[in-house]
């Protein structure tokens, strides 16, 4: 999601340089935390319409090499430059040059139409949702310990990809604590009644996932396994700045896309051995939650005649979610896509339901079914 203008072609490059027939077309999908899962369902559209018979969908992201943007007026005066004809014609605009057009622009997660971050957004529904510190970090350490186990026990091995002497992420926090969450200060809202903190939220990290879609027929005749299906998916936005109405909670659209695609696909909110919801803060998916349990949300903004009701916890995220793992924007639509698919492989049957929040206020969700 934050790329250089260098990397404007990004995905048709990557299929070339890791060897791919040449004759692959590639193209690139942005819509932030919620990027890779788009492109999944974009490509088993495809699919399912005999379009083509395999794609692969993948997301990378980096925090720790961003583009730094230059100034507006420093942009103006390179262009100019760029356009002049003559030697003096390139230099003259560089004589306009002054100090305040060298400081560089760093990039930031705040919505273009609040001004204001996820966190900062994510506070906000925390408090209109009365969700409190101990319960963001109860969700924060059940994430960890899940995550933790799960690399104990192997589950990741196949699924990680080794780089540069590494073979495991380093952000699963083995020894973290209710006592040491607690500790943390919060980040967002500095004052008594902020909640979020460096803990209980995802952090931003590097990283690249990527999925190997195709029809029955194709892994079938390459001797392939066939992890899972997906079955049904959607999409949602809500009005985070509250320009045709009063302003909705930025991460709230997966209760719009979630009960619409429940509705297609027939089944509830709870006929589903596994429920794999992106953390992008634990405060998110802990507001998701009671606004699918609340009469009142579902009767005035979902316009639902019943609550969609609550879930059994312990099928939420058994391997750990994203507050445990990280968050590189792009990439964590099909890192869910895979985790979600090996568990239902290992079940060797089952239904499980992917949601995640993104920037702009919208909402991906998936039903992955074996």
């Amino acid at each position: 999601m934050i790329k250089h203008s260098r990397d404007w072609n990004l995905t048709r490059e990557s299929a070339q340089a890791r060897g791919l027939d040449p004759h692959t077309p590639a193209y690139d999908v942005q819509r932030a935390c919620g990027t890779s899962l788009t492109t999944t369902v974009q490509l088993a559209h495809r699919i399912a319409r005999g379009e083509i018979e395999c794609a692969i969908a993948g997301g990378v992201d980096t925090v720790s090499d961003v583009p730094i943007v230059a100034s507006r007026g420093f942009s103006r005066i390179a262009l100019a430059s760029a356009r002049g004809r003559t030697f003096g014609q390139r230099l003259a605009p560089w004589l306009s040059l002054r100090p305040r057009d060298l400081k560089p622009h760093a990039p930031t997660v705040a919505e273009p139409r609040t001004g204001l971050s996820m966190g900062e957004h994510c506070e906000l529904m925390a408090k209109e949702w009365r969700i409190g510190r101990a319960e963001q970090d109860e969700l924060a350490l059940q994430s960890h310990i899940k995550a933790a186990a799960a690399w104990r026990e192997g589950f990741y091995g196949d699924l990680v990809a080794p780089y540069a002497g590494l073979a495991s992420d380093n952000n699963v926090r083995t020894d973290t604590s209710l006592e040491k969450l607690a500790a943390l200060k919060p980040v967002y809202d500095r004052s008594a009644t902020g909640t979020l903190t460096a803990g209980n939220s995802t952090p931003l990290t590097d990283g690249a996932s990527c999925v190997l879609l195709a029809s029955d027929a194709w892994a079938q005749t390459r001797g392939l396994p066939v992890l899972a299906h997906l079955t049904h998916s959607s999409v949602a936005a809500v009005d985070y700045a509250g320009l045709a109405g009063p302003r909705e909670g930025l991460l709230m659209a997966p209760t719009y896309a979630v009960p619409a695609m429940l509705d297609r696909a027939g089944v509830t909110l709870q006929d589903f051995d596994i429920y794999e919801i992106h953390e992008a803060f634990a405060a998110q998916v802990l507001c998701t939650l009671k606004a699918w349990e609340s009469p009142e949300y579902c009767r005035a903004v979902l316009k639902r005649s019943a609550p969609l009701g609550a879930i059994d916890r312990t099928k939420l995220n058994p391997k750990g979610g994203s507050v445990a793992l990280g968050h590189p924007f792009a990439a964590t639509g099909t890192r869910i896509v895979a985790t979600l698919a090996k568990q239902l492989a290992q079940r060797g049957s089952g239904r499980g339901l992917i949601s995640i929040c993104t920037a702009g206020g919208m909402g991906v969700t998936a039903i992955l079914e074996r």
